[in-house]
């Protein structure tokens, strides 16, 4: 709960001082992550990790016509089932990130690139930890009216786990091990904007 009050406490704090905005946006997102497996740490063979529903939101400012700054949350609750003891372990993964928005305009129709940087929190039976996180997306938008638009995005993230190792450890006993020292996820997401 620490890290999300920590969160909503930096966005209030980047908006209040972005007094250069001209227009605000908040969007909530559902969707649907893609996620890299694990590895057994008996076996050393890949465990696959369940792809799940995603849901998270952003806080957005304008900044210019075509560019906007961005503060994104996602979380997302993922289930494997280990070599060890055969049972079905589950784990979250809560991302922020800091984005810069490119915004390609067509009429009602805007294409927006981003890219950000930020932190992956993991949360797992046995611990948790925060790592550094760079993610980037495509998406689209369809304004409806002056007040709302329709979202959907494809978003890429990658975080840093080398130093995460014992994320699915209790003291020597592993139910499993990340597989690689980079954490790859991809999400598919939509969502409705509201601009004040």
């Amino acid at each position: 709960m620490k890290f999300y009050s920590l969160i909503l406490l930096v966005t209030g704090l980047v908006l209040a001082s972005n007094s250069k905005a001209t227009e605000y946006e908040f969007t909530p997102y559902i969707g649907y992550t893609y996620s890299d497996n694990l590895n057994g740490d008996i076996s050393g063979e890949q465990l696959s990790i369940t792809n799940d529903a995603n849901f998270g939101f952003s806080f957005a400012w304008q900044n210019g016509p075509n560019g906007q700054g961005m503060v994104l949350l996602n979380k997302v609750s993922h289930d494997y089932k280990s070599d060890l003891d055969n049972q079905t372990h589950s784990f979250d993964v809560v991302y922020a990130h800091f984005n810069g928005v490119a915004m390609f305009r067509q009429d009602k129709y805007i294409t927006t690139v981003s890219l950000g940087a930020g932190g992956a929190y993991f949360n797992t039976d046995s611990s948790s930890k925060m790592v550094p996180s760079l993610t980037a997306a495509l998406g689209t938008r369809y304004e409806m009216s002056d007040k709302l638009a329709f979202v959907t995005e494809i978003r890429s993230y990658a975080s840093l786990t080398n130093k995460a190792n014992d994320l699915f450890c209790q003291s020597s006993t592993c139910s499993a091990k990340l597989s690689d020292s980079v954490w790859l996820e991809t999400s598919l997401s939509v969502g409705l904007t509201y601009k004040w």
